[in-house]
């Protein structure tokens, strides 16, 4: 394997391949059962799906609002890569989905988000965080918290740091992995003071596997 790609590159050389990833592990599916039992879920939720790429998240958490008889609110979401974004706006578009807005930005530049684009009721970033340098971490987070008002929660799905997902993840898809108490830590030194870590439902439990899944506000 050549030199590691970064994540704009990676993302857009190996697109379709992410999907067919995705969809062999029922990833999606997880998210989506994940979403339908979760109770930060209301009626005209405004959320952000920060590295919201191809919007696996956006879209499992319309579906699981809908199947619940909720409402959606307005969705937001934001990537690096303009090749997911693509995918993104072309998968609302087959679809009929009005009431999801895109941007481009970086996770390390939210002042390049357009106005209004804070006061969230809810955050969600799956899959995104860990292609960060570890010492910017906390400064994402941080970024991220700014976002949300007070009453307001972030959802982290990320990648766990064990042999396998070494072997998956960290070579193939050059992505950082970590440690729970590592990411505790990182959470509570970016000012949030309620961390907790939950787990895929059944039957999508081999996904918890795959990476970790943190509730804070």
């Amino acid at each position: 394997m050549g030199p590691a790609l970064d994540p704009v590159s990676l993302y857009t050389e190996r697109n379709l391949s992410y999907q067919r990833f995705i969809r062999i592990v029922a990833y999606p599916q997880g998210i989506r059962a994940y979403f339908l039992r979760s109770k930060l879920l209301r009626s005209n939720i405004h959320s952000l799906d920060a590295g919201c790429g191809s919007g696996t998240a956006t879209l499992a958490l319309r579906e699981a609002l809908l199947s619940r008889g909720l409402s959606p609110g307005l969705m937001r979401g934001f990537d690096l890569t303009p090749k997911m974004l693509e995918r993104f706006s072309g998968n609302l578009l087959a679809h009929e989905i009005e009431g999801v807005d895109l941007f481009q930005a970086d996770i390390l530049h939210l002042e390049e988000l357009p106005d209004g684009w804070n006061n969230f009721d809810l955050i969600v970033s799956a899959a995104m965080l860990e292609y960060l340098p570890r010492e910017r971490m906390v400064e994402a987070l941080s970024g991220l918290r700014s976002l949300l008002k007070e009453s307001g929660s972030l959802l982290l799905f990320i990648t766990r740091q064990n042999w396998l997902m070494s072997l998956l993840v960290g070579k193939w898809w050059s992505a950082e992995l970590y440690g729970a108490a590592e990411l505790e830590q990182y959470f509570r030194l970016a000012g949030f003071t309620t961390v907790t870590f939950t787990k895929f439902p059944f039957p999508y439990k081999h996904l918890s596997l795959w990476g970790h899944i943190i509730e804070a506000k």
